[in-house]
């Protein structure tokens, strides 16, 4: 059984990739060409934002968005050391401190009550994640930024295409950032990203920071990075946006039978916060007893994953910000518990029924 099943997915676009593949081959125009101004047009329309910004990663994305905003040395971003490293990761990258809240039971995000006790005269930002495939609590997160007249970066590595009091995830915020990597509900077939926003002045600073801070040919007037997407990333990426509903309904079903099933089962399972709803980048449980339970299903041929398992503040990388076990109980809790299972549209009824018989 495939953990996450990508070949299911192609056969079923195949000939639709073959020709968008072969169109970037006939035109030549390998790194933002055409089909990268047509992604960002409609991912933007999709999101329902004015400005998509496509990029060479998810990672990169975050990376943009810190430099638009003018982060650097001495600066606080607030985040969560529930999540992959690239978020606090970048952060720390360009001179800024990564400062980490605990997250929350109802969604394993950002818990908002701890984020105004985390501000200080050096914080320039607040930087939620949407781990798992839904949002965090975006709204009171935002009221409490606009409180304190600092942006929001939402990391929609995982939660694109998922809502928040019926808004989509990437439009929460004054920049969205998502990342296009093969795993995700909406990947490419490599490494790819973008970001969103309805700040025009803004819009054009990431763009211009994606390719080396240029704003015509030979003209440089900010620093940048070669942040730019390929074209045959994007084309990939339209393709399966076509399928992108159909697939996220999919998943929520995938994930309505999994609750059903193991429902009676001494386990945790994934909790959706009220007003959200997810895609189900992963279908994530807890159990008390996850090594054995890992080992278990191992054994019984049910691949299962633990994302996270040390969480970012007991990374060595993190060591000098002095942080120590029990400092975030919720987050160790749960990276000490937290087990995926297969999760992707393409399950099939017998697979479902092989992982929740395993049980």
């Amino acid at each position: 059984m495939q953990f996450i099943d990508l070949k299911a997915q192609q056969a079923r676009i195949r000939p639709e990739l073959d020709r968008r593949i072969a169109a970037v081959l006939d035109h030549g125009q390998y790194v933002l060409g055409p089909e990268v101004r047509e992604l960002e047009e409609r991912l933007a329309d999709y999101v329902g934002v004015k400005h998509c910004i496509g990029a060479a990663s998810g990672t990169d994305t975050l990376l943009i968005a810190l430099m638009a905003l003018g982060i650097g040395p001495g600066d606080e971003v607030i985040t969560v050391p529930y999540t992959w490293i690239s978020t606090a990761e970048m952060i720390a990258l360009i001179g800024a401190k990564p400062v980490f809240v605990d997250i929350d039971e109802k969604s394993w995000n950002m818990d908002p009550s701890l984020v105004e006790a985390a501000i200080t005269d050096r914080t320039k930002a607040i930087m939620p994640v949407g781990i798992y495939g839904q949002t965090a609590d975006m709204t009171t997160i935002n009221a409490i930024a606009a409180k304190h007249d600092l942006p929001v970066i939402e990391d929609a590595a995982q939660s694109f295409g998922a809502t928040h009091h019926g808004k989509k995830s990437c439009a929460l915020s004054q920049i969205g950032s998502t990342s296009f990597f093969p795993s995700k509900p909406l990947g490419g077939y490599g490494d790819g990203g973008a970001l969103f926003t309805d700040d025009d002045s803004l819009a054009e600073k990431l763009r211009h920071i994606r390719v080396h801070g240029q704003a015509q040919k030979h003209h440089h007037p900010i620093l940048g990075i070669n942040g730019r997407l390929d074209t045959i990333q994007a084309a990939v990426v339209l393709v399966k946006l076509d399928l992108f509903d159909d697939e996220v309904a999919k998943r929520q079903e995938v994930a309505a039978t999994y609750n059903a099933r193991l429902q009676d089962k001494d386990l945790v399972l994934p909790p959706v916060a009220e007003k959200n709803t997810s895609v189900y980048a992963q279908y994530t449980i807890l159990s008390e007893d996850r090594d054995a339970l890992n080992k278990s299903l191992k054994d019984k041929g049910i691949p299962s994953v633990s994302y996270y398992a040390v969480p970012l503040h007991l990374q060595p990388v993190f060591h000098d910000l002095g942080h120590e076990k029990g400092d975030f109980p919720i987050t160790e809790r749960i990276a000490s518990q937290g087990l995926s299972l297969p999760m992707n549209p393409y399950l099939t009824d017998t697979e479902i029924d092989q992982v929740c018989s395993a049980f």
